[in-house]
């Protein structure tokens, strides 16, 4: 009898209490072989496909678990390996691989930035005009034969579509784009056969690209690409998988030949349903259906999204022709709510990570097939649960929605122009030309994480971690003045993460211990949840900060993140507007800055490193989201004294589209990566004449190599063919908590001694 299917698009990698990471950084570090890495790592691949057998689920990927990234996966089984990393081998070492991820001693690491509008960062594949791909091994075929031999599942092999992963490539001219697609095809065909041929039925080709502004060209080309495919592989079913937004061009991608389409009813439902609507769905095609928030952790609301599926049912001709899925990978959410004990249960019921989605999918199928009755006590249950969390006190907080009323339209306005505010934060702070800085944090060291293990414990009293983390302060701040750094950090050694620090100190916040995702590589990240009104409660950094610049005469900053990065990297409620909460917490994050003001920190940098990462996929979003956060900054830092210089810092972005959003925040300092990207965002300020203070930083901290000064003098040099002297700050590209003290301290070494050269080599040609 047909029947409605489950169907995932992809599973969290790093287990429930991050095995994945774990077993990683061991190998790297040289304390597990690699056959024990490998072994560690295939148990944690079958035992998610052993969970997903159990919750249920039809079709269960294959292809999406990975050593690193996914994207780096694809580019290596193609063999597009960077030059600097290229030895000519048919079949890619372990080495190689983790090399192009992470850099090695000889050479950089490849460019990561961040996948679509998530915060997921991938690694950019390099290809030049000359590449010619070539497989390397077919790493699908020998995880399709894994799970059907050692657990009995026909797995749904995924992949990343060649339009997708050349699109996302670089280092090729725009007029190679298809020759080297004409290259990839036929391997992708070779690829598809041998799964067809080892039993496969259906693979998943990823092409998210699909949701951005397309050309007819651009159409033209997915035409013959699919054309091809499928002429090249008669009997393997192909699903065009979709996701984060709406696709535009829906008419003529619903004529491409394939078998499946998979489309996002989470983050483009009004978009995707209205083509729908309008212009039906084609009866020889399984419509996937995204209708569980991929990226997301509360419950789905099943009366709704049950709704939702009978009105989808009613255009796809067959309850075989639709699969239930997750709007996207559950890449982006943590493995299980069950873990969560401490939680509070009003809150923990109205949540649903990876394993609890699933389960959605599984009893909407069921409800679709065995009937609504079947399903009925589930319905309930979500609903009531629901609504338990919108009735409580935490959203319902008068204060805060009350200042949210009386807040105008226009933006908040700092009291002096930019050249005004300059002219006063030089007479009072003395800074040389082409002032050094970091971004904020310092080695996150095994004795720093033992600390705070320590006062979790209760091992350690409250004073006795404070006296550690004063300790602490104050040795990095000597190391910062013997470096002979200009403007100094206290290191934020009381930090667990940039995101939670703030969140734990502020009302509208929850917290979870084993809710990780993957944010790049082994690096996990716990995001808070923000599931009430957001309130400022007291002071969160003025005691640090106050006694980091009490033991030195140099300017210490104040360290906070912004509004929109708390939002961008929590998961974050959805029953009120992205505006409100941006202003919620820019509220409290005002009286923050008002403290430290108060406390006499004249230099306070107000992090936003995930502005770019939010922006809208489609053209017609994205200026309503920068006007509101720009909004939300300048509702945080937008009322400080002329004297009180205002930094802020984004990294790992491209910012061409973004510079006068930027340029909008009002900042007195802005820092953005550029070595990471060897420079190339420095191209941006050739187009765009940023007139206020900025620091692109001269080496990539993601790297545990230590760089030249020479070559730190390099990037400084070509940001200043372009940018102003008198403006220009020199600064890592990000923070270095990551980075171990003896990489940190010669790193920072040279780049203060490429300082003192690039202003030897300025002489006369500036004053001071």
């Amino acid at each position: 009898m047909a029947e409605v299917l489950s169907s995932n698009l992809g599973y969290p990698r790093i287990g429930e209490k991050r095995e994945w990471k774990k077993a990683l950084e061991q190998f790297w570090a040289g304390k597990i072989s690699k056959d024990d890495f490998l072994a560690t790592v295939k148990e944690l691949r079958l035992s998610y496909l052993k969970k997903q057998k159990a919750i249920g689920v039809n079709l269960i990927p294959v292809g999406d678990f990975s050593l690193y990234d996914h994207v780096l996966d694809t580019a290596v089984l193609f063999g597009l390996i960077p030059d600097r990393f290229n030895k000519g081998e048919k079949k890619i070492p372990l080495e190689t691989y983790f090399s192009i991820a992470r850099g090695s001693k000889e050479a950089e690491a490849s460019e990561m930035t961040k996948w679509f509008n998530t915060n997921y960062h991938y690694i950019v594949p390099e290809i030049s005009n000359q590449t010619k791909p070539f497989i390397t091994e077919n790493r699908l075929l020998a995880l399709f034969n894994e799970a059907k031999n050692e657990l009995g599942i026909i797995a749904k092999p995924v992949i990343v579509g060649p339009v997708t992963l050349l699109k996302l490539s670089k280092g090729y001219d725009q007029d190679h784009f298809k020759p080297l697609l004409e290259l990839l095809i036929p391997l992708y065909i070779q690829i598809f056969n041998e799964l067809k041929n080892a039993g496969a039925e259906w693979v998943q080709i990823d092409e998210p690209v699909l949701v951005r502004t397309l050309s007819d060209e651009d159409l033209d080309v997915f035409r013959e690409t699919y054309r091809s495919l499928r002429n090249g592989v008669p009997g393997l079913k192909l699903l065009l998988q979709t996701y984060f937004e709406a696709v535009d061009a829906y008419e003529e991608i619903i004529k491409l030949p394939v078998d499946g389409i998979g489309l996002d009813f989470v983050y483009g439902r009004e978009a995707n349903l209205g083509s729908l609507q309008t212009f039906g769905f084609p009866k020889d095609k399984v419509l996937a259906a995204g209708v569980i928030d991929g990226r997301n952790i509360w419950k789905t609301d099943l009366a709704d999204t049950f709704g939702l599926l009978q009105k989808l049912l009613g255009y796809v001709g067959g309850k075989e022709k639709l699969f239930i899925s997750p709007s996207s990978s559950l890449l982006h959410v943590p493995v299980t709510v069950r873990n969560e004990e401490a939680l509070d249960p009003v809150l923990k019921d109205a949540l649903s990570f990876a394993d609890e989605k699933l389960a959605e999918a599984v009893t909407l199928a069921k409800g679709l097939n065995a009937g609504k009755a079947a399903i009925e006590a589930e319905i309930e249950k979500s609903r009531e649960d629901q609504q338990a969390l919108q009735q409580s006190d935490h959203r319902n907080n008068k204060d805060v929605q009350k200042e949210l009323r009386h807040l105008g339209s226009e933006l908040p306005t700092r009291p002096g122009s930019f050249k005004l505010r300059q002219q006063i934060q030089a007479d009072a702070f003395q800074l040389p030309v082409l002032p050094t800085t970091t971004i904020g944090s310092f080695p996150q060291t095994p004795e720093v994480r033992q600390a705070r293990r320590n006062l979790r414990k209760g091992e350690w009293s409250e004073e006795r971690y404070n006296q550690f983390v004063k300790d602490e302060t104050a040795k990095w701040i000597k190391i910062q003045e013997d470096i002979g750094i200009d403007v100094l950090v206290h290191g934020e050694f009381e930090r667990n993460d940039m995101v939670e620090y703030f969140g734990e100190k502020l009302a509208g916040f929850a917290f979870t211990r084993f809710a990780w995702v993957q944010s790049y590589g082994s690096r996990c990240v716990k995001p808070p949840l923000i599931f009430g009104d957001v309130d400022w409660k007291k002071p969160m950094t003025v005691k640090e900060s106050a006694y980091a610049q009490s033991l030195t005469k140099l300017p210490v900053k104040g360290m906070l993140t912004g509004p929109v990065t708390i939002y961008n990297w929590s998961f974050v409620r959805n029953d009120i507007s992205q505006a409100d909460v941006f202003n919620q917490i820019a509220l409290a994050l005002k009286k923050e800055v008002h403290a430290l003001e108060e406390a006499d920190i004249r230099m306070i940098q107000v992090d936003e490193p995930a502005l770019r990462e939010g922006l809208p996929l489609k053209e017609e979003k994205k200026a309503g989201y920068l006007h509101d956060a720009v909004y939300a900054f300048r509702l945080a830092t937008s009322f400080v004294n002329n004297d009180t210089q205002i930094h802020t810092h984004m990294c790992y972005s491209e910012f061409d589209e973004i510079i006068e959003a930027i340029d909008a925040l009002d900042t007195d300092v802005i820092s953005i990566e550029a070595a990471r990207s060897h420079g190339e965002i420095i191209s941006t300020f050739e187009d765009f004449k940023y007139k206020k203070g900025i620091g692109l930083g001269v080496y990539d901290i993601h790297s545990p190599r230590i760089p030249s000064v020479d070559e730190m003098k390099s990037y400084a040099e070509r940001a200043l063919q372009v940018l102003d002297p008198k403006l220009f700050w020199i600064n890592p590209d990000c923070g270095l908590k990551t980075r171990k003290p003896e990489e940190t301290i010669p790193a920072l070494k040279n780049m203060v001694e490429a300082a003192r050269e690039v202003r030897e080599e300025l002489g006369n040609k500036i004053g001071k």
